[in-house]
């Protein structure tokens, strides 16, 4: 049986949540790409995938943010709770759509058009206008989800049995499977009514279990995984505290302790879980309880990150709706169960028994250290050595399904040869200087004016036996703040020693070692 399910969407929380108004060309990056932009910045071609620099060439003026999902889960937080008027329990996709099932709420406020205009009033209310709420009410989450995201002004209600009529023209990139989606419209199965139409019995054994759920949703079934189950009454991860936690550092600590509880809980019985209930308890009894959905499994990764942003909601939210005191109790409580799809131990590439060892001392790290204080390398790239890598978190990290991949054939125009350096440094003030003693200079062609004979740091002086460069960078000229122009050399002095250096404003910098 499919449950009648509203979805409620705020177009562009992400700008919201980064305090860009709406009449001001802004964007959102993640990992160098837009991930939202203004209806300004839109209309000039700022568009999801963007690269920066490309976003920042159609639009000179736009007003940049990186992503901070935290901020925006903690900012909607306020705005789903006026969600608790309409339905006993309200679920969150992600920050900025929350849902609910219809049928109770409906009966009582007197039909699907009603309450689809009463949610839409509240949230318009609650948001004061600074982006476009958009309500959808069909068949099931996926369905819902689409009606709500075709951003009409006034709610789209698709009327119970017709979801399927509703998804047939919609492309069949909305299932948001890249793998499955690329397949079928090579195929020429362009929309979901295509996709619908095929087999069940082909479409597993072509694609899987996966497949079938994909075609499930395709035809407006329900949205709940095929093979998901209630929960025994007995699963479930708690945690009391004493003293109460009132901070968020604390509270993030306490996430990853219950996270990873329950992970472990389910892995014991071959399990996982794709929602989660959290509730928390203050020490003047104050109860309060919201639910997580995803599209799929949660992770070790994905608890932490619902379970902090939650709480984070919680504590530092409005008056109205942030405890009177500190939490003494918090509890996860997996709502739909399903079997776990197995790990392919250290085969073809796959999860080794020392990936798995690697997760669990990282955890107990976490632990004795503090979540934020236990970091992983992931692969940016850039001009730079220092822009390669960046240190993440590892609570931000899913481990589990982590690969580290190097893009080093990836054009990055001005980059340095390899290989990297060694080790890094920064604020290290040198000399390079000619043979008469004078700090060599480059050119604005490029070309140095001297040979570069000896290197000068804090009264070590070596000579300079072999040299390379310069390799010119010049970056963000538009901006004077935040503008750079260097040279930089690579450098053999008479002890064998290789190193990085740089000229930049007239000074010489020791970048790094080989």
């Amino acid at each position: 049986m499919v449950t009648r399910t509203l979805v409620a969407w705020c177009l562009d929380w992400p700008i919201v949540a980064a305090d860009i108004a709406p009449d001001e060309p802004g964007a959102v990056f993640h990992a160098n790409r837009v991930v939202a932009s203004s209806e300004i910045a839109r209309q000039v071609g700022v568009i999801r995938g963007l690269r920066r620099r490309e976003a920042q060439y159609r639009c000179p003026e736009l007003l940049i943010s990186e992503r901070d999902v935290a901020a925006e889960a903690r900012r909607f937080e306020p705005i789903v709770s006026e969600l608790d008027a309409f339905a006993p329990r309200v679920e969150i996709l992600q920050p900025g759509t929350a849902l609910f099932a219809t049928p109770g709420p409906s009966k009582y406020f007197g039909g699907d058009d009603k309450l689809a205009r009463l949610v839409q009033q509240a949230l318009n209310a609650a948001i004061g206008h600074r982006t476009q709420v958009s309500v959808g009410i069909a068949d099931g989450v996926f369905a819902a989800r689409l009606a709500a995201r075709t951003r009409s002004a006034a709610p789209l209600v698709v009327a119970e049995g017709e979801s399927a009529t509703f998804l047939a023209p919609l492309p069949i990139t909305l299932l948001d499977q890249p793998e499955l989606t690329s397949v079928l419209w090579r195929l020429g199965v362009q929309t979901l009514g295509d996709f619908a139409l095929l087999p069940a019995a082909d479409v597993i054994g072509r694609f899987g279990r996966s497949g079938l759920a994909a075609h499930a949703l395709a035809q407006g079934s329900d949205e709940r995984l095929l093979h998901a189950t209630e929960p025994p009454d007995d699963l479930h991860a708690a945690m009391e505290f004493d003293p109460v936690i009132e901070r968020i550092d604390q509270a993030a600590f306490a996430a990853r302790q219950l996270a990873v509880s329950l992970h472990e809980h389910l892995e014991q019985r071959g399990s996982a879980c794709s929602r989660v209930t959290i509730e928390a308890e203050s020490e003047h009894g104050e109860r309060f309880s919201r639910s997580w959905r995803h599209e799929g499994a949660l992770s070790v990764a994905a608890l932490t990150d619902r379970v902090r942003w939650q709480l984070d909601g919680w504590l530092n939210s409005s008056v109205s709706v942030r405890p009177t005191g500190g939490l003494a109790r918090l509890t996860l409580t997996p709502d739909d169960v399903l079997p776990a799809g197995g790990r392919q131990m250290g085969f073809w590439g796959g999860e080794t028994e020392a990936d798995v060892r690697a997760g669990r001392a990282v955890a107990r790290l976490e632990t004795i250290v503090g979540v934020d204080n236990v970091r992983v390398a992931e692969w940016r790239g850039g001009r730079e050595p220092q822009d390669s890598i960046e240190l993440l978190p590892a609570s931000a990290v899913d481990l589990a399904g982590r690969q580290m991949r190097f893009d080093i054939e990836r054009p990055w125009p001005g980059k340095l040869p390899r290989p990297a350096p060694v080790a890094l440094f920064e604020g290290r003030a040198v000399d390079v200087v000619d043979r008469h003693g004078c700090t060599v200079g480059v050119s604005s062609r490029g070309e140095v004016t001297a040979e570069p004979v000896l290197l000068r740091q804090a009264g070590d002086i070596r000579e300079i036996v072999a040299w390379a460069g310069p390799w010119l960078i010049e970056e963000r000229w538009w901006d004077a703040e935040r503008k750079r122009r260097r040279a930089r050399f690579q450098i053999v002095d008479d002890h064998g020693e290789a190193f990085l250096v740089y000229l930049e404003r007239g000074t010489w910098w020791l970048a790094g070692s080989y």
